[in-house]
């Protein structure tokens, strides 16, 4: 019997993360109310976010798959080990030339870890019928539950962490992740991380809203809602909101918004919870943080990583860094 090459495993209570109530609320308690990052992953946010990647004025996707095609072999070859683990694996599409490049070194595990189940069983299957020397675990839940589950393995592995998907927390969130992921790594694992560095401000309001006669960023973000009142019972009304990132220098973060067009209250019955919101008011759903290279190099290197390589964009200022853990 021929052995299945994709395998996915809960390692979040099956849908848990779903119905994580307490972070929920503490997140509509702050102001503004926010909904938590995950919380607009759901399958038609999935969908809707693969629509944003293909935006002309969207270059993150665009400019990490050509630093993957210039320096794949490169990386492969640095990361020597037969296990990547993938945060946020997504689609996959820029992760597949990487793991091209390690399939002709060796026989390569691919464990991508995601929210949505469907990406990671549709990814995987395309990636195994690619690549024939290529097994994939999936990883169905959040990243920290993914990260605990790893710390009980015993071979070494690479975890890799594109789409400068760190920049999507706040910094308490991001400080907390970053030491979990060191937490997981032994010495000698190799940790791929991009990220997005600064830049003006206009440029950045241009790249995380909708060009002209395009609509992804809006339904992706007023998908958050949908999301929230299939989970929670709640009745907010999408005609009530506007949606719109912008860019706030102070902390060097893109931050998307949906704003209340008029005055109203929105109920969350599963959650006991009642949101008054007046014309003006905003709820935030998503954070997109710009990073300055020294000082991204030195905080990762406090949690006991050395910086092996990096590979930055000159044009568009987006670099793929390379970390080895002590």
């Amino acid at each position: 019997m021929t052995q299945r090459r994709v395998e996915i495993e809960s390692v979040d209570d099956d849908e848990g993360f779903w119905q994580d109530r307490d972070t929920v609320l503490a997140c509509l308690q702050e102001t503004p109310p926010r909904i938590p990052p995950w919380f607009g992953y759901d399958a038609l946010g999935s969908e809707l976010f693969e629509e944003i990647t293909e935006l002309p004025t969207y270059y993150p996707t665009r400019v990490e798959h050509g630093l993957l095609q210039r320096h794949a072999a490169e990386i492969a070859e640095r990361l020597d080990c037969e296990q990547v683990v993938e945060l946020g694996s997504g689609s996959a599409k820029k992760t597949r030339l990487l793991l091209a490049a390690c399939t002709t070194l060796r026989p390569t595990t691919y464990v991508p870890v995601d929210v949505t189940r469907e990406m990671l069983v549709t990814s995987g299957d395309a990636l195994t019928a690619e690549f024939a020397d290529l097994r994939v675990h999936g990883m169905w839940g959040r990243y920290e539950a993914a990260l605990a589950r790893l710390r009980e393995r015993t071979d070494q592995l690479a975890v890799v962490f594109l789409g400068s998907n760190l920049g999507n927390t706040t910094p308490d969130e991001r400080a907390a992740l970053l030491a979990e992921i060191a937490a997981t790594l032994k010495p000698g694992d190799r940790f791929l991380i991009s990220v997005d560095l600064d830049k003006p401000g206009a440029f950045l309001d241009a790249c995380y809203n909708d060009p002209l006669d395009a609509s992804a960023f809006a339904r992706f973000r007023l998908n958050h809602l949908t999301h929230l009142n299939q989970r929670f019972g709640g009745d907010f009304e999408l005609h009530c909101y506007y949606p719109r990132a912008h860019y706030d220098a102070a902390s060097a973060t893109v931050e998307g918004h949906l704003y209340a067009t008029e005055d109203h209250t929105v109920l969350l019955r599963e959650l006991g919870m009642k949101l008054d919101l007046r014309r003006g008011d905003s709820i935030n759903v998503g954070f997109s943080a710009k990073f300055h290279r020294p000082e991204f190099v030195a905080d990762v290197s406090t949690l006991g990583f050395t910086l092996d390589r990096q590979w930055i964009d000159a044009v568009w200022q987006y670099g793929l860094f390379l970390f080895v853990r002590q």
